[in-house]
């Protein structure tokens, strides 16, 4: 398994363009806005470069973390210690990744597991916090709906291309 380094920046600059297409007035900003109560001077009142540049770092927080969620071969490669120790691994190391080191790695399976990552972690941390903020069902809908597919693209990209 070779580690390809632009897989983790690109899937960090997927989520920046998917929310840039989901929160689209046309598509839930506008019901976002409103279960939010988020109005358009609050918006032009924050800093741009501050908010997109922390969630850039996030995306990219999370894209780092991702392929220990969306490719099955990361805890074979974590015993033995990382990609930088693969080379001293036993003979045997070598021969399970002959065998199964492509196994399930194609964009497909990583969109699995980036769903499943959506649905069992994200919605259930920010439906909790929506909860205890008096936030609508619609809220919690459309900003966890947001997190598990873009994770599930984001784990795509990650298991396809890492």
């Amino acid at each position: 398994m070779d580690f390809n380094f632009w897989a983790v920046p690109v899937a960090a600059i997927c989520a920046l363009l998917m929310g840039f297409v989901w929160y689209h007035p046309k598509v839930f900003g506008t019901a976002w806005m409103k279960a939010a109560n988020m109005t358009d001077e609050k918006i032009k009142g924050g800093n741009m470069a501050k908010i997109f540049g922390l969630a850039f770092l996030f995306a990219l927080m999370l894209a780092f973390t991702l392929p220990t969620i969306v490719i099955h071969q990361t805890g074979a490669i974590s015993m033995v210690g990382g990609f930088n120790e693969v080379d001293q691994a036993k003979e045997s190391f070598e021969v399970f990744m002959n065998d199964y080191g492509t196994a399930f790695r194609t964009f497909k399976h990583g969109v699995l597991h980036g769903v499943l990552a959506g649905i069992f972690i994200v919605l259930p941390v920010l439906g909790t916090n929506a909860l205890f903020e008096r936030k609508s069902a619609k809220y919690i809908f459309i900003n966890s709906g947001y997190w598990i597919v873009t994770l599930g693209l984001m784990g795509g990209i990650i298991c396809a291309w890492l």
